[in-house]
């Protein structure tokens, strides 16, 4: 199945968001249909969030709109705690639940905007979902991004079913890992704030 996709250029052109894998060992028949199912979950979230993203960015609305909108989907589809705490590193350890709290939402605005002032440059691309696959506890959706002027790139979305629902948490662009390429920006944000966990949220809140 092919959709619409808006930000397929700049995230494969883009070292950002990032690192997983899925699945289990299928033995007797009911395991496999289970795991099937959650196969199908993870392969529909990410056709759905591309969907999603495709008509926001249709919609013709302001820029601080669509960044709105942007963070709504991002926080349905993704697993921004998991994210978060990943970015945040060794800190999260020594941070109180309400520095983690405030972090994470804090986290979640800023990524939506990075993304979002990029999102609007890349109309008119597709995205073709392949397949899916599981690796050890979660599923890789595989696809390929077609956009103008460009060489197809392939896009691996790691996605948890643990939570209930499906969740990504990390995409490979390109063999790119982009989990780690935000792990190394925030990290280098938090020494840029002297290491503070507070003065790195307001960082994020304000950029």
């Amino acid at each position: 199945m092919r959709n619409d996709l808006t930000f397929a250029p700049a995230l494969s052109r883009r070292a950002v968001t990032a690192g997983l894998a899925a699945g289990a060992c299928f033995v007797a028949m009911p395991s496999m249909s289970l795991a099937q199912g959650g196969a199908d979950a993870a392969r529909r979230a990410v056709e759905q969030a591309v969907a999603d993203v495709n008509r926001i960015i249709a919609s013709g609305q302001s820029q601080q709109q669509m960044y709105a909108d942007f963070e709504r989907v991002f926080a349905t589809y993704a697993d921004v705690a998991t994210i978060a705490r990943s970015t945040l590193g060794v800190a999260a350890r020594q941070a109180t639940a309400a520095q983690l709290q405030a972090y994470t939402q804090a986290y979640q605005g800023y990524v939506s905007r990075k993304y979002g002032r990029r999102f609007r440059e890349f109309v008119g691309g597709q995205i073709e979902v392949t397949g899916v696959r599981p690796i050890k506890s979660y599923y890789e959706v595989v696809s390929t991004a077609y956009t103008r002027g460009n060489s197809p790139a392939d896009v691996r979305w790691h996605v948890s079913t643990n939570s209930g629902s499906p969740k990504f948490f990390n995409i490979i662009i390109q063999g790119v890992n982009m989990l780690a390429s935000e792990r190394t920006e925030v990290q280098a944000i938090l020494d840029q704030q002297g290491g503070s966990i507070d003065r790195l949220t307001q960082a994020l809140r304000s950029a």
